[in-house]
């Protein structure tokens, strides 16, 4: 079966290496499906999860948006912040998506409110992540 080489690096190091059947994950144009072989392309990409499938199985990283390089054997990810599921910390996220849901209670023209936003959508990222990992 043909694969393609992934990583996932952040300016921490990289989160993940490995080479895969499918990665698909939301770039700023929409739902992106990579498989082996894709055309050349490079994209910026929206806070979401990368759904990788290797061996039957899917794994899935939260990043917090980033840039997205696809050769047609290789896909590199370059984001601020990745986390696998298994090492999201759920009570930290929970605790996030509550301090941000209460600043967002506040006045919608608040300088602070597109800051509350983003942490808020970072923070249901990693939720989701870590429920479906």
């Amino acid at each position: 079966m043909n694969t393609l080489r992934v990583s996932i690096v952040t300016p921490d190091g990289p989160v993940f290496d490995s080479d895969v059947e499918m990665l698909s994950t939301k770039a700023e144009s929409g739902e992106i499906g990579i498989l082996p072989g894709h055309i050349p392309m490079v994209a910026p990409l929206q806070i979401g999860a990368v759904r990788i499938t290797k061996d039957n199985s899917t794994e899935y990283v939260a990043v917090s948006g980033g840039l997205l390089e696809v050769r047609p054997d290789q896909v590199t990810i370059l984001a601020q912040t990745a986390e696998r599921a298994e090492s999201i910390n759920i009570d930290r996220a929970e605790d996030a998506r509550k301090r941000a849901e209460s600043h967002l209670q506040g006045k919608a023209e608040d300088s602070d409110f597109k800051r509350a936003e983003l942490a808020l959508k970072r923070a249901i990222n990693r939720i989701d992540v870590y429920e479906h990992g």
